[in-house]
């Protein structure tokens, strides 16, 4: 009876109600099956096999549910007391379902619960969820939960009085009497994810540019080909195809090295052209592109070597088949007869290139192959001028704009090495960098540059996204996750030693940083592996993201997936400085207030910032920020606070499991009293489990804040379930590639 999934999983059917008469005789068939193949030939199951097929990483409760369904105490658990017990669960009234909760708490079965059942029934939660508390705060939790319920103070928890304490939680009973038996569900099959359809106007807005620039694109091959096909149909069908895709290959290759200019694709963005261009799709544009070229050459080599057969069968033909193919005898070409061995080394280039520019290469901590591989671009581009008579035409603009671009940026970002000036090892393996701050760095929220660090990799160049705010002018922060070959080597390179070049003059140097800060800085830095260093670095950048329409918003909500916060981390401090800029105070009565937060760089009326994690840890990296943005937002009025924040963690189990049914009411008492979170320390609580999309959205489409805009960074995954959820309510999405 393995359980597997995650059950955080919201139920995948979507209802409330109970489940149909036939579903439930294919459900019991399954259990069935499943004890018939884990109780083997004397058809009982003892309990470690019990624990085995539950699947859980608390054995309390597989011990608890154990003795429960062990109705005879015998020690081992048989197919009818297992049917008996479920039909209980499943079919039973709620009172029943309330009872077999009220036992697995009644641990000493004396009929009622103390504290100290109440405490090791919650700290079995805390474990089964992955949320770790200190013991003081377990306690906490106990006595919140225990002084509620017991109401007659008697220093015992009765059935009735659980009842009654059950029943003040919205929800909690109908979730107790519909998944009592959710952990023991067969497998279900995911929903597939809404799919947009082509023809929607959902989909059309969102896919508006794209498409025009697609259509576009094909257009335009079919008109290159035509022409070039056309004006050589006297030498025959190879000849006109080879012809053909050599003209459309003339545009690619001169045109897919500008998809990566990122100085010029960020310029474009402060234009009216990012309107009309799909700026925020240039790298797949540029993949497709290389595809595009792959597919061509191959049609082109073998529309060539056709004509060059052919042509060495013909008796009037001088030159045999390999001659045409590998030599420069024939004279075939417009420089010195070169375009066949051209051609040839053209294709093995562009292979070896395509081979390694794969995911497996790229992901699989092989990033230099790649790195070096897509240099090929400059041979290529010399063999392609030899190779075609055209092609020095169609790459006069590209290649000057390129060359452009790579001549600033050499010269910008090895201009003046900047300083590593502080790190900080944060959970989950991320490394925090403060770089100093250039005098004409300047950037704004979102944006990203790229970082060399020379005793890391000295050739190596890696993109990461800014997390500090543009109006902190004194350093740079970056967060970066140990994910890849570099990114380890950075993170092990403080964590096994101090580096060269830390702890030199550390305490004055750290006190010149921190009394040169013209603002206090928000920081989630903890004494505990905080090094100051003066580690020499190169950055290259600014370079603007899809994030940068944030501002341009109405109502905007920002997702972010574990370290995919990183974007929003800079946008909601850039958002804290503004209020703070717009605060006034009167000096005689000493009233605050401030001034309307729109105007022609923030057009924001509201923001929902939902950040997903899979652990509490990962919380840790910007709760002190979250922090510093509640208290901002509690000195407004509650019709005038526009910044809403919704935590969720993945690991933790929900209301609708009753291993956690306890604690999370439990946290609900102990967060109203305190007015904070017990896993995070914010205002707001942190919800167990995932999203669920659906009323995510409804409730953003039901606010009536204006024009819903969604921005998100995480997996890939997650976007393509948010993409579509976004076409559904008619929302515009955009992601950041991370």
């Amino acid at each position: 009876m393995s359980i597997p999934g995650d059950p955080t999983q919201p139920d995948p059917e979507g209802h409330r109600g109970t489940v149909s008469a036939k579903e439930d005789a294919k459900w019991l068939q399954w259990v069935t099956q499943q004890f018939e193949t884990i109780a083997g030939e004397n058809e009982e199951i003892n309990l470690q096999e019990f624990k085995t097929a539950l699947n859980v990483k608390e054995p309390f409760f597989a011990e608890r549910f154990f003795a429960l369904f062990d109705s005879d105490g015998s020690g081992t658990i048989t197919l009818q007391e297992l049917k008996e017990a479920l039909n209980l669960l499943i079919h039973g009234n709620p009172m029943d379902k309330l009872k077999f909760l009220f036992q697995v708490y009644d641990i000493d079965g004396s009929g009622s619960i103390d504290a100290d059942e109440l405490r090791t029934v919650l700290q079995s939660c805390l474990r089964e969820s992955a949320i770790s508390l200190p013991e003081e705060k377990l306690d906490q939790l106990t006595l919140a939960l225990f002084q509620s319920a017991d109401k007659d103070c008697s220093g015992t928890i009765t059935f009735d009085e659980l009842r009654d304490e059950l029943q003040r939680f919205p929800g909690v009973m109908e979730n107790l009497t519909i998944s009592a038996a959710h952990w023991l569900k067969p497998p279900t099959a995911q929903p597939r994810p809404y799919r947009p359809r082509p023809l929607t106007s959902a989909y059309w807005r969102n896919h508006r540019s794209q498409l025009l620039c697609l259509t576009a694109y094909v257009g335009l091959h079919v008109l290159l080909f035509a022409l070039a096909a056309s004006a050589h149909r006297a030498l025959g069908v190879s000849v006109m195809v080879a012809k053909g895709c050599g003209q459309c290959l003339n545009f690619d290759c001169s045109l897919i090295a500008v998809l990566m200019l990122r100085r010029c694709l960020t310029w474009l963005r402060a234009t009216w052209l990012a309107q009309v261009l799909p700026l925020d799709q240039n790298i797949q544009f540029h993949q497709l592109m290389g595809y595009v070229v792959v597919g061509l050459s191959l049609v082109h080599t073998v529309a060539h070597i056709v004509n060059f057969a052919l042509r060495a069968q013909s008796e009037s033909s001088p030159f045999q088949f390999w001659e045409l193919l590998l030599t420069t005898r024939p004279g075939i070409g417009w420089v010195h007869g070169l375009a066949s061995p051209t051609g040839v080394a053209l294709l093995l280039l562009l292979l070896l290139m395509f081979v390694c520019s794969s995911p497996c290469i790229r992901r699989s901590g092989h990033f230099e192959v790649f790195y070096w591989t897509h240099l090929s671009y400059l041979p290529m581009w010399l063999l392609l001028i030899l190779h075609g008579p055209n092609f020095w035409k169609w790459l006069l603009i590209p290649g000057t704009l390129f060359f452009l671009e790579k001549a600033i940026g050499l010269v910008v970002s090895r201009m003046t090495a900047l300083c590593i000036v502080e790190v900080n090892l944060l959970p989950s393996k991320v490394t925090h960098l403060l770089i100093k701050r250039p005098p004409l760095f300047n950037y704004r929220p979102g944006d990203y540059l790229y970082l060399n660090i020379p005793t890391i990799a000295r050739y190596e160049w890696h993109p990461f996204t800014i997390s500090s705010a543009p109006e902190q002018r004194d350093t740079i922060w970056l967060h970066i996750r140990s994910q890849g070959q570099w990114t380890n080597r950075l993170y092990e390179s403080f964590k096994a030693s101090d580096p060269v070049g830390c702890g030199s003059k550390r305490l004055s140097r750290s006190l010149k940083m921190r009394r040169s800060q013209r603002r206090p800085q928000v920081s989630e830095m903890s004494l505990e592996n905080h090094q100051f260093c003066n580690i020499k670095c190169y950055i290259d950048g600014p370079y603007g993201t899809p994030t940068r329409r944030i501002f341009a918003s109405e109502h905007a909500v920002l997702i972010g997936a574990g370290i995919g916060i990183t974007p929003f981390a800079s946008i909601l401090q850039s958002i804290m400085y503004r209020h703070q800029k717009r605060k006034h105070i009167c000096p005689n009565c000493q009233h605050s207030w401030r001034e309307g937060i729109q105007d022609d760089d923030m057009k924001l009326h509201k923001v929902d910032f939902i950040w997903i994690n899979r652990n509490q840890k990962s919380f840790e990296w910007f709760v002190s920020l979250l922090t510093k943005l509640e208290m901002d937002q509690a000195e407004e009025p509650q019709e005038g606070r526009f910044l809403e924040l919704h935590m969720y963690m993945t690991s933790a189990l929900g209301k609708n499991d009753m291993k956690a049914i306890g604690l999370q009411m439990a946290l609900d008492l102990l967060a109203k009293k305190e007015k904070k979170d017990s896993i995070t320390g914010l205002q707001t609580r942190t919800q167990p489990g995932r999203p669920d999309w659906n009323k995510v959205f409804q409730k953003v489409a039901a606010e009536k804040k204006g024009k819903v805009q969604v921005f998100f960074c995480g997996s890939p995954a997650l976007a393509k379930v948010l993409k579509g959820h976004c076409e559904q309510f008619s929302f515009k999405f955009f992601q950041e590639n991370f």
